[in-house]
């Protein structure tokens, strides 16, 4: 037995060989190239340490971020047809659903859950861009629509995260007509006096901004979020002007009164918390490890006072 080639050499080896660092321990900005420890960016809620660039966030996380404790039940919400118009460009469409099915995780380009929100009931319902570029399809409709009659049948606010590229073409007219679909979703909360607010993320564009996005009682957006229908290349393509530095970003709408609010995102849990218990009627939040409150306490009668003004109103 050789004891230096079977013991020496391969304990030596261990010891002062090079450890291979795993893909996934460091991040790069996207916006300033700074490479960053995926703890520290997990931590501060995907957003820069250096720079502060909000970059993409997926809804399971969000949500974990967002409700008490990270604990929330998920809505299930209906499947629709699968590929209705049998659609293929360089793929067939199912064959574009199981890659980005396999790439995020998540079955389709939205998640609604119900949850605690600073001992306050919601539901929330949140899109993933990285699922087709968070296109508004019939599954997304439906998400729309699930979220809004749970949030009808539990008389809680819903609070909608938008992140999307427009309709998703491969589903044609069928996708399109979401929008009125979703509008409708949004006039059952109104009529039930329940709040209903948007968080617009980047990028939230096409469709989506003519319909659901927009028609919150309140709207806040995270910092330098593209919001828009159209997008610049195209306005300036059609125009062949020149538009100014920051057109079509939250701090640009917010200027021009299309927005309410752009709030950081590791700020923007404890805002939401704050606005939504205004528009109930409810005392501030109490901060501090709590009893839960008691079911058919404060929520139920603030809920309960606010669709009576509501239907005062209306009459």
């Amino acid at each position: 037995m050789n004891w230096i080639n079977n013991y020496v050499r391969p304990r030596i080896n261990s010891i002062f060989s090079r450890r291979e660092t795993p893909d996934n321990l460091w991040t790069k900005c996207d916006d300033c190239g700074t490479m960053l420890f995926h703890r520290e960016v997990s931590d501060n809620l995907n957003v820069c340490t250096n720079c502060d660039h909000h970059m993409q966030i997926s809804p399971r996380e969000r949500l974990t971020a967002l409700f008490d404790g990270g604990v929330f039940v998920e809505v299930e919400v209906p499947s629709p047809t699968p590929d209705p118009l049998h659609f293929r460009d360089q793929k067939k469409y199912p064959d574009r659903l199981k890659a980005a099915q396999k790439e995020t995780g998540e079955a389709e380009a939205m998640l609604v859950a119900t949850g605690e929100m600073g001992r306050t009931p919601i539901v929330a319902a949140c899109q993933d861009f990285s699922f087709m570029a968070g296109s508004m399809g019939m599954y997304v409709g439906n998400a729309i629509v699930a979220a809004a009659e749970e949030a009808v049948k539990l008389k809680r606010p819903l609070i909608l995260f938008s992140a999307a590229g427009g309709a998703r073409m491969q589903e044609g007219i069928l996708s399109l007509m979401q929008m009125p679909r979703t509008t409708v979703a949004v006039q059952m909360l109104k009529e039930a006096g329940l709040p209903y607010i948007v968080v617009l993320t980047h990028p939230t564009t096409g469709g989506v901004t003519a319909s659901y996005a927009m028609l919150g009682d309140v709207h806040i957006a995270e910092p330098n979020a593209l919001i828009c229908f159209a997008g610049p290349r195209v306005i300036e393509q059609t125009i062949r002007e020149k538009l100014p530095d920051g057109f079509q970003r939250a701090e640009y709408l917010l200027d021009h009164g299309m927005l309410d609010r752009v709030t950081h995102r590791t700020a923007l849990r404890d805002e939401l918390i704050s606005i939504t218990r205004m528009l109930l009627g409810l005392p501030p939040a109490v901060r501090g490890d709590l009893p839960p409150p008691d079911k058919g306490g404060e929520l139920d009668n603030a809920l309960t006072e606010t669709a009576v003004d509501q239907g005062s109103k209306s009459k």
